[in-house]
């Protein structure tokens, strides 16, 4: 738990001075006196901005921050500060929720809760068009909000202001949107990124909603609004409420309507934000090394910049990948940013290494790389020294192409290390990543202790909210908070040094796949143009209908001849996986069981190294299929797709 206190008020000051955060620019305005309450009026980043004291602040100082229209309806703001709490307001006015909005709303928020003591958790009060802010700041931090209560909220701007529905909407505002998001009314049509769409995150995190509606409002019906994001929102498990607005005098086309029993409402905030529940920091999960000075620079200098993420099948499934991608398009609104996801589930660092050249620097050269292998390293079996070698010689292929790229390595979590971490063991492969990010000053993130940590604070659970080590929408929040938590950081002035020595004599610096073509004197082995199983097991996207070099009787036989320091092969492990005999330049005979535990549920993509510490020169590698197999197995087959060669 973090405290509040001036001394660690100070400690974030040295932290964020250290990292080259940018501090807030704040200008003290007239202090002034809102319904017996002092109101504290300054300028806030060149933009107006409020808070409203509470005379006796509830413990943890929980607070609701209004969008938009921030004298609209203000009994219920009245009621919660006499019961504690304070009232906040930052002017983005007439930007529609924009990313640059958020922007703001992402720095308001950092300058309330670590130089104000504000709760962590915020009530979001958002009337009209401030739904569209609500909703939007909401779904980019599901962690950091309380509770939503909407008054007749915009929850789609085809409906208002387009007008595209039942309702009129509003030409002039219409064009503003339009301007603001630089879409022509074609684009609009498809536009995606609005309050209705992407509730996953919202609802994971059970953030309650709460609308009040006029039944009859013409300017934005509750049909094409409220009724559409609470069915969204109940359907992916969202506790959502309507409260139909019915007395009283109904305006402006039935839009406008007084608010029957505000202390109902005042009562709903106060009970989802109370107690003040203070989560763990993520910083202690976040070592910055050299940081990211160099990427940041080219973004802002140049206003180009290539990012890759490199990884197993929770870099592959959309989640924080994308989120992070949006993130970095909206820090850098100004720059052309080229995204290389190379995420294939099953691999680890190995096959990252060995698969880099084709998947990454063909495509283009990054100058930030997110690399995660930590959780399938685990799982393959790589030796601690495999790991470093390979990752070692990922790091060494990135900057023999770009010096100054920056690194961010992740260690996601999954049960085998929450078990080490409850032994007191760190994980293996985590203390890998972490000694190769200090060495070569890559940004580290260790996820893996801080989803355990978490856990054990009662922040959430495994089973029932983070799930599996391919994360819910739930995880996958929790590993891009933390993410955006790096990336808000403003790099300090330490540059990335490139060290030529590398961490291993044997690293796969010069990894790259080698066409199976390439075997010779092949004795029962074919190559198949489009291979694809027989069987209904399945397959992973890129091992299948792809050229495959098969063999499938014991006897059967191949050679390769390479020129390098290591030879492997990257093969096709299925139900009836068998085993092989071995050998370079005949010295040394081994053999290989391919079938793993995986084997029968499905044609995996096992990659194994078979020498990598060769003198360097010309070797040949001959294979031979075994008469033996696992008693698992349905066959001897070997299915080759790349062989690996580190020249």
């Amino acid at each position: 738990m973090y405290r509040t206190s001036a001394l660690s008020f100070l400690y974030l000051l040295i932290v964020l001075a250290s990292y080259g955060q940018s501090v807030p620019e704040v200008v003290a305005g007239a202090n002034s006196n809102w319904k017996g309450f002092e109101k504290v009026e300054f300028r806030f980043n060149g933009r107006d901005a409020w808070y409203v004291k509470p005379k006796n602040a509830v413990h943890g100082n929980p607070w609701v921050w209004r969008a938009h229209f921030p004298d609209w309806h203000t009994e219920m703001d009245s009621i919660l500060l006499s019961r504690g709490f304070h009232v906040a307001y930052v002017n983005t006015n007439d930007m529609f929720g924009h990313p640059k909005a958020m922007q703001v709303w992402d720095a308001f928020y950092d300058y309330l809760t670590e130089q104000k003591q504000f709760a962590p958790k915020v009530a979001l009060e958002g009337v009209s068009r401030g739904g569209l802010y609500v909703y939007g700041w909401a779904k980019r931090n599901p962690d950091k909000v309380s509770c939503i209560y909407a008054e007749a909220p915009v929850c789609d701007p085809k409906s208002w202001p387009g007008g595209k529905g039942k309702g009129p909407g509003s030409e002039k505002d219409w064009a503003a949107w339009l301007q603001q998001y630089n879409l022509t009314e074609k684009e609009a049509e498809n536009f995606e990124e609005i309050p209705l769409n992407d509730l996953k995150g919202l609802a994971a995190f059970k953030v309650p909603v709460l609308h009040v509606i006029g039944q009859q409002d013409k300017l934005v019906p509750p049909s094409e609004n409220s009724d559409l994001l609470i069915e969204n929102y109940i359907k992916l498990g969202g506790p959502a409420s309507v409260y139909p607005m019915t007395r009283g005098e109904q305006t402006l086309e039935g839009h406008h309507f007084p608010i029957e029993h505000p202390e109902i409402f005042a009562s709903f905030i106060y009970e989802n934000s109370v107690p003040v529940l203070k989560p763990l920091q993520r910083q202690p999960y976040i070592e910055i090394n050299a940081g990211l000075k160099n990427a940041y620079d080219k973004f802002q200098n140049e206003k180009k910049g290539t990012v890759a993420f490199l990884g197993g099948s929770i870099t592959h499934n959309p989640g924080w990948r994308d989120k992070t991608s949006q993130y970095l398009k909206e820090r850098f609104p100004d720059t052309e940013f080229t995204f290389i996801a190379a995420g294939i589930p099953s691999l680890g660092s190995t096959p990252h290494a060995f698969r880099f050249s084709r998947d990454v620097l063909a495509k283009g050269t990054p100058d930030l790389l997110f690399l995660e292998a930590a959780v399938n390293d685990r799982g393959n079996g790589f030796s601690e020294k495999a790991q470093i070698r390979a990752l070692d010689g990922i790091m060494k292929q990135l900057y023999a192409h770009n010096p100054k790229a920056n690194v961010i390595l992740m260690a996601f979590a999954e049960p085998h290390k929450n078990t080490d971490y409850e032994n007191g063991k760190e994980p293996v492969e985590v203390a890998v990543h972490q000694k190769v990010a200090k060495y070569y000053g890559a940004v580290y993130i260790n996820l893996a202790k801080e989803v355990y940590d978490r856990i054990k604070a009662g922040e959430f659970s495994w089973k029932y909210d983070f799930k599996d080590l391919h994360p819910s929408p739930y995880g996958q929040e929790v590993y891009f908070q933390t993410i955006k938590e790096l990336l808000k950081i403003s790099p300090s002035a330490t540059p990335v040094v490139v060290k030529k020595s590398g961490m291993d004599v044997y690293a796969y610096e010069k990894a790259a796949y080698r066409d199976i073509k390439e075997a010779k004197r092949l004795s029962g082995f074919k190559t198949e143009a489009n291979w694809k199983p027989v069987d209904k097991t399945p397959t992973r996207a890129g091992f299948v209908d792809v050229p495959m070099l098969t063999g499938e009787t014991s006897g059967s036989s191949f050679a390769f001849d390479f020129k390098g320091r290591a030879v492997g092969i990257a093969v096709i492990s299925g139900p009836d996986a068998g085993k092989i005999a071995y050998s370079v330049d005949g010295k040394n005979p081994k053999t290989l069981d391919l079938f793993t535990p995986w084997s029968n549920q499905l044609h995996l993509p096992w990659y194994l190294m078979l020498a990598d510490e060769l003198k360097s020169g010309r070797h040949t590698l001959k294979v031979t299929l075994l008469p033996e197999k696992n008693e698992k197995s349905a066959g001897y087959a070997l299915r080759l797709v790349h062989f690996l060669v580190n020249e």
